[in-house]
């Protein structure tokens, strides 16, 4: 494969190289890369705003992740964001750090994955910014999108009573992770060395290639059902109830035999040597939704698939429960990723 160095076409050749291709599809996307900021237009729509910093060797290892899969679940993270505010992505900009050990192939490479996944939820990449790193690869994603008047949903609103619901499969991705992590410390630098993930490629996926939950969102609207507090599942089902539960001031009872888990994560916990339930609480990078509806709801959310129930809302000072199977009640403990917490 031909490489090119990226000196030789400079901080401004390699962005309009890199984006030379692009074209805006949202009316609101008024100018984008090439001028001093991109220009945006919204009529009675509420702007919704995030952005995601991800840095090599602390959210990411680019032994065994593909700079395209980079690129991609770079920009899923942060539409997840906005999903989670049951808003819809329609803008990012992509600033990046790049040493010296990078081609402009290998940065090709990750835009095009951050392109795919553009095409795929319909979004603009509207601009970005490039600087040199001694560090490694740093990544910095910044997401635009649209929130209705009145739907717009916030952490703090569950109420007690309110049933609590997640989407997908919990632990899959962080299995998934565990996988690769023991690949690459078999491989240890052996020359011919073929990992074996044969039967385990949803947990592969589900870390590499994640999906943010635009479907449910869309279900979720089609029911004329609105969550009363929503967010999406980055760091952990147990981190994520915590800041519904306390924004919200209110607990939660949740049940061990209700959460849902695929086959290949259990089977993998299993090899592993680890609780099921504790990696489905606490394993994190599952990007799915969880929310909380009232009750009255229970028939509508039960409807939409993908969708489970797996507990209620209590009011303040109950704790955060979770019932075991044999229905014993222990303390929720938020367990889940924290970059920059003691060890």
């Amino acid at each position: 494969m031909k490489r090119t160095e990226i000196a030789s076409l400079g901080e401004f050749g390699l962005i309009d190289h890199l984006t030379k291709n692009i074209e805006l599809k949202n009316s609101s996307s008024e100018k984008g890369v090439g001028d001093d900021a991109a220009v945006l237009s919204y009529g009675n729509k509420k702007t919704l705003v995030t952005t995601d910093l991800l840095l090599e060797g602390i959210h990411f290892d680019l032994m065994y992740v593909p700079l395209k899969h980079l690129g991609y679940k770079s920009a899923i993270v942060n539409f997840s964001d906005i999903y989670a505010m049951n808003g819809q992505p329609k803008q990012v900009t992509v600033s990046l750090g790049i040493s010296k050990r990078f081609s402009v192939e290998d940065l090709e490479l990750f835009y095009d994955g951050l392109a795919l996944a553009c095409q795929e939820y319909g979004v603009d990449l509207v601009g970005g910014d490039t600087s040199a790193s001694l560090t490694g690869l740093a990544i910095s994603i910044t997401c635009l999108g649209e929130g209705e008047e009145g739907k717009i949903v916030y952490r703090n609103g569950a109420k007690e009573t309110d049933l609590v619901c997640v989407s997908g499969d919990l632990g899959a991705a962080f299995m998934g992770l565990q996988l690769l992590e023991r690949e690459k410390a078999v491989y240890d630098g052996k020359k011919d060395f073929q990992p074996d993930f044969t039967g385990k490629e949803y947990l592969l996926e589900r870390q590499l290639k994640p999906e943010a939950r635009k479907d449910i969102v869309k279900f979720l609207a089609e029911e004329g059902v609105v969550p009363t507090s929503m967010i999406d599942i980055s760091d952990g089902l147990s981190s994520e109830l915590k800041h519904i539960c306390k924004q919200s001031n209110v607990g939660c009872h949740i049940y061990e035999e209700r959460l849902p888990i695929d086959y290949q994560t259990a089977m993998m916990a299993e090899q592993f040597n680890m609780n099921v339930t504790t990696v489905a609480m606490n394993g994190g990078e599952d990007y799915e939704l969880l929310f909380t509806v009232p009750l009255f709801m229970h028939d509508k959310v039960s409807k939409i698939k993908g969708v489970h129930v797996i507990g209620h809302i209590t009011k303040d000072g109950n704790g955060f429960i979770l019932e075991t199977r044999d229905g014993a009640e222990i303390e929720i403990k938020a367990q889940g990723w924290d970059s920059i917490g003691e060890e």
